[in-house]
């Protein structure tokens, strides 16, 4: 596709820390202009110590329309809203942030794209136990999106104890399954899903025990990079069902692109 790039372009920046692997510039730029929009996406490194400067310096960009976030920002980036979605407020993080006339509003499509790329790959949650590792931006809003399908049970394995707590307590709060700390051992559980980065550099440890894996347990994956990250390639060789973070990229990538093209 042959994208349009002239002074009269909007632009749309995706930052994070690092953000080699990110798969939204030129994804989220074909939508864009596929959508009739003369608009670019573009990557930006930007550490966790610059970000306030960061957002002060790009948001005086007058043909600025929107900013995607990625790790490590996500709840960081809560500052940089001056409105927040009733999911993003109830996450206490962001991926999206959209120039309105009343300001910058924000909203969490991390949980929502994976559901639902779980679900396109035939994934039934509605009654099972699922167990999730991280408790970050991402796995929070994907905890969120798992209740909310209707599993029965949600352990999340977070080697933060207070930030594990708080997003159990928030969940709890539901009213709508049963949340508690897990472990690394996913046995017993039919939806295993990893929220960390764990695999993004050779060497990383599995979020959880490969040993532990059956052939009937679904596999949920957040990295992108590699494409076929060690856990879901350990899954895999021994029959689970999975999606790969691209699978979920791609699902959040469509409802970003709804959002920052929103009248």
């Amino acid at each position: 596709m042959n994208l349009e790039l002239d002074g009269a372009s909007r632009l749309c920046f995706v930052i994070g820390d690092p953000i080699a692997q990110v798969k939204s510039p030129a994804g989220v730029s074909e939508m864009l202009q596929a959508r009739g929009q003369n608009a670019l996406c573009v990557p930006g490194h930007v550490a966790p110590k610059d970000l306030a400067a960061c957002w002060a310096g790009l948001k005086t960009l007058q043909n600025l329309d929107g900013v995607i976030i990625t790790v490590p920002h996500k709840i960081a980036a809560i500052s940089m809203a001056d409105r927040l979605s009733e999911r993003a407020a109830f996450l206490g993080a962001v991926n999206t942030l959209r120039r309105t006339a009343e300001g910058w509003e924000g909203d969490m499509f991390d949980g929502l794209g994976h559901v639902s790329a779980l679900m396109k790959a035939g994934c039934v949650l509605e009654g099972r136990r699922a167990i999730l590792a991280g408790a970050g931006g991402a796995g929070s809003a994907i905890a969120h999106a798992l209740v909310l399908a209707g599993v029965s049970e949600l352990a999340i394995h977070e080697m933060d104890a207070a930030r594990r707590n708080s997003l159990i307590e928030r969940l709890s709060s539901l009213g709508q399954a049963r949340i508690f700390a897990g472990s690394a051992d996913p046995t017993g559980f039919d939806v295993v899903v990893n929220a960390t980065p764990a695999g993004m550099k050779e060497g990383d440890p599995l979020p959880f025990d490969g040993d532990k894996l059956t052939p009937s347990m679904f596999i949920g994956e957040v990295i992108t990079q590699p494409a076929i990250s060690p856990f879901v390639a350990r899954a895999r060789r021994i029959g689970c069902s999975a999606i790969t973070g691209v699978d979920m990229f791609v699902e959040v990538r469509d409802l970003m692109v709804d959002f920052l093209c929103a009248e």
